[in-house]
């Protein structure tokens, strides 16, 4: 399936009706500046729908698009690290919780994204054992692959393949349009 249309709809600081509408949602998960903002703007081919930052934790909200008419991407703000304070680290937290863990609206499919350089760090394996306790469907994008050299991507993904089990995962360049087919596959 292609992406034929998308827009940003709003920008969500907890509960909403938007999110009650029955609409089929993938949301984006991974550590601040993981790069879920520029995948997303990479997957509907717009440059600046997302916006995206070199600043851990750009992304405060969970901003909500709407793709095709039909369905929802939702950036969420990224865990770890921030460009905030400790109180705010905290709020972010809280809210990325309350979507993933607590409410229960229609996610079809949680996509945390990792740094593919750098793999799955100890706080991505924490995440991604509390999706599985609660029973989501997980994919698992290695993004910024280009970052990779070429002689080490096979066995890179290897170690990634090993890290996080038997989850799909796909490697990800927004720069070299590498697994972008592969991914709207897996999550349309």
């Amino acid at each position: 399936m292609n992406i034929t249309s998308a827009q940003f709809v709003k920008g969500i600081l907890g509960s909403d009706p938007a999110l009650d509408n029955g609409f089929p949602q993938v949301a984006f998960v991974g550590r601040s500046n993981a790069g879920k903002s520029s995948l997303i703007n990479s997957l509907v081919r717009q440059k600046s729908l997302a916006r995206t930052s070199n600043t851990p934790g750009r992304t405060q909200q969970i901003n909500l698009f709407l793709i095709n008419n039909n369905c929802y991407f939702l950036d969420l703000p990224g865990y770890g690290y921030a460009k905030a304070s400790k109180n705010r680290q905290a709020e972010l937290g809280s809210l990325i919780r309350e979507y993933l863990f607590v409410a229960k609206y229609d996610k079809q499919k949680i996509v945390q994204v990792i740094d593919g350089a750098v793999g799955p760090t100890e706080l991505d394996l924490e995440i991604l054992r509390m999706l599985e306790e609660h029973e989501k469907e997980i994919l698992i994008i290695a993004n910024k692959f280009d970052k990779v050299k070429k002689t080490s991507q096979k066995r890179q993904l290897e170690i990634i393949r090993e890290k996080v089990g038997e989850h799909t995962v796909v490697a990800y360049s927004s720069k070299e349009n590498l697994g972008r087919n592969e991914l709207l596959h897996e999550i349309l």
